[in-house]
């Protein structure tokens, strides 16, 4: 059995870079085809020094989900409680997902990787982090139900999320692999602000809104 990880600076500092590279390696080669092994060579490390910090890979794993979901969630509570109308923290918080993903790409490939290999069975690991969203969720409507956007065009969250979420995991994910010839590169800065622009025209227009594009600053 391992032994408990140092909460050290230092061991902070090495548990930062193992779920790192950790993401990158489940990205590239999901669950089943990324070895301790791999991951600690990654960092440099022998695969024992890896399993004093995490016992073993699914252990490695929840810590890399919990990590990225909990930065994503932390950009989107921020987008979406800085006020005003429904409309205007929406279009934030859409701007806020699309820069995530720019950033984190290893996120929509593991999305796709989660939702590839889930079964009634067996349902998608990351969904054990998908409370804190939920509960956002109610906080903005709590928040905004008096709002006019919410009487006049009632929104369906679910396909306003799967529109959403899929344009931006399809965009990064899907098309160098799909058109790998067609010269774009999904995390260039100005094929991700052509994305962000589209995907805001989807969100107004599932919102019955015609606000003016402008431009989003969601990083912190």
């Amino acid at each position: 059995m391992s032994q408990p990880a140092r909460r050290g600076p230092r061991a902070e500092r090495t548990r930062e870079t193992i779920l790192r590279e950790a993401e990158a390696l489940f990205a590239e080669r999901g669950f089943a085809g990324a070895r301790l092994e791999d991951v600690a060579g990654a960092v440099g490390m022998r695969r024992a020094s890896l399993l004093y910090h995490f016992r073993d890979k699914h252990e490695l794993y929840d810590a890399v989900l919990a990590a990225l979901l909990q930065a994503l969630h932390a950009r989107v509570a921020a987008a979406l409680r800085a006020g005003g109308g429904l409309a205007a923290r929406v279009e934030r918080a859409v701007s806020a997902w699309v820069d995530f993903v720019g950033e984190r790409p290893a996120l929509a490939r593991i999305i796709l990787r989660e939702a590839a290999g889930a079964t009634a069975e067996r349902p998608p690991a990351i969904l054990r982090h998908a409370a804190p969203f939920h509960a956002l969720g109610r906080e903005v409507v709590d928040a905004t139900g008096d709002d006019p956007l919410t009487r006049s065009a009632p929104i369906d969250p679910v396909h306003f999320a799967s529109a959403i979420a899929g344009a931006t995991v399809f965009f990064i994910a899907v098309m160098p692999v799909l058109a790998p010839r067609s010269g774009i590169d999904p995390l260039a800065p100005e094929q991700l602000a052509a994305h962000r622009n589209e995907v805001l025209r989807i969100a107004r227009r599932l919102l019955g809104t015609s606000l003016r594009a402008k431009p989003h600053n969601t990083r912190p």
